[in-house]
């Protein structure tokens, strides 16, 4: 597949939820460290999120803690427990033209602004008969690499 317009990059965040993000929060900041960096609230996404990090720079990794605002209501942010990886590409709306291409189903929505002000789309879990490609259970976040980040790949890839 030399063809590809673009390259993942590498893990930008993984997004684990709960009915009570204070729960995750005694694990992922309080006991293994990682530092709160922000908080995203998005009803029309029925989700109540703080953002903690590992690392630091352009390599960082997200990890959302998330827990929905209603949890009768859907999208129901907290099945399943680990709800999205996403992943750093380089040029996102080649990313989606050429998978869409390929049968790739995308989730509703397009490509938008996401909690950390990235340009994102979701790739949805499951195909369907039109898209038959997707996530085989797993919601898959593509998130356009700002310049440092592509950089600070650049150099990794030629050291």
């Amino acid at each position: 597949m030399n063809d590809r317009p673009f390259k993942v990059l590498g893990i930008q965040q993984i997004a684990v939820s709960s009915l009570d993000k204070n729960r995750l929060r005694a694990l992922w900041v309080d006991t293994l460290g990682l530092r709160l960096s922000g908080n995203y609230r998005s009803v029309s996404e029925n989700v109540d999120e703080d953002i903690a990090v590992a690392g630091s720079g352009p390599l960082k990794v997200e990890v959302d803690l998330m827990q929905p605002l209603d949890p009768d209501r859907k999208p129901r942010v907290q099945v399943p427990p680990l709800n999205h990886v996403g992943l750093w590409t380089d040029d996102l709306p080649a990313a989606v033209a050429w998978l869409q291409a390929r049968g790739v189903r995308f989730a509703p929505g397009g490509i938008r602004k996401g909690a950390s002000g990235f340009d994102v789309c979701f790739i949805h879990p499951k195909g369907n008969e039109a898209s038959p490609i997707g996530g085989e259970g797993v919601l898959i976040e593509l998130v356009q690499a700002p310049l440092e980040v592509r950089e600070a790949f650049g150099r990794l890839a030629l050291s």
